[in-house]
């Protein structure tokens, strides 16, 4: 990962631990960008980086001038059970890509076929994200921090907290190996047109009803990335099939 990549996401961590400690709350306004630079020990154009993803998560909300509305202020606090989750981020830094990589396909596609076995799931938040992900300035930072924040939405959507804060906890080691994974692509603008059509894709197939079909798009979307990238590839290929309990309550 590149010395800026960490800077970005050095901010977008500190932020979030102070949303999550009760430190910063809706309503209170974020330092200006030279003073959060100098903080944390970063350049100005990493805090913008952090900020703008920050607001379009619906985390803050900035305006620029000067006075009590101008700056960043906090409108939301993050939400699926994220007490507990710094602590698995810090652990997640030192687990191997191929055991993430298996996790996620346990964990997402039985989220993806739970969502498809009910009707009428609200599918919002997901949606929301994937407009905000068509907007083509985005940096490939940017734009897979917003793919991340739209698994978890699909998590959260399907209801089961320990799911939500699992992949929440991860989100870093995840962000960190897909980031690393980009800048080995031969076009970055590409593999955004296709993992943008593959998210529309799965949300298609939740939105069908069939959750074999959910599953395995959902199953299709994680290993090609890696296929593509030439990571390690993940151990469990095939998508797992339907547990006897039934899907995730």
């Amino acid at each position: 990962m590149s010395d800026d990549a960490r800077a970005w996401q050095l901010v977008l961590r500190s932020v979030e631990a102070d949303l999550l400690s009760g430190a910063l709350a809706p309503g209170d306004h974020l330092p200006g960008e030279r003073a959060l630079a100098a903080d944390l020990g970063v350049g100005r154009s990493s805090v913008r980086e952090a900020l703008r993803v920050l607001e379009v998560l619906g985390l803050v909300r900035t305006a620029t001038g000067s006075g009590p509305s101008s700056g960043a202020i906090i409108v939301s606090t993050p939400r699926g059970g994220m007490s507990a989750l710094l602590r698995l981020q810090v652990a997640a830094s030192g687990f191997d890509v191929s055991d993430i990589v298996d996790t996620r396909l346990v964990l997402e596609t039985a989220v993806a076929e739970t969502l498809a076995g009910r009707a009428g799931v609200d599918l919002g938040a997901a949606e929301q994200l994937l407009d905000a992900m068509d907007d083509a300035s985005l940096t490939p930072a940017e734009f897979l921090a917003l793919d991340a924040r739209f698994h978890v939405s699909l998590a959260e959507a399907a209801g089961n907290q320990v799911i939500v804060a699992t992949m929440a906890g991860l989100r870093d080691a995840i962000e960190g190996y897909v980031v690393a994974g980009a800048a080995a692509l031969p076009s970055w603008p590409d593999t955004a047109a296709r993992l943008a059509a593959e998210h529309r894709a799965i949300l298609d197939a939740i939105r069908s009803g069939d959750p074999a079909s959910a599953r395995g798009v959902v199953h299709d979307h994680i290993t090609g990335y890696y296929a593509e990238t030439g990571l390690a590839g993940p151990t469990a290929a095939p998508p797992l099939p339907a547990p006897s309990e039934g899907p995730i309550a």
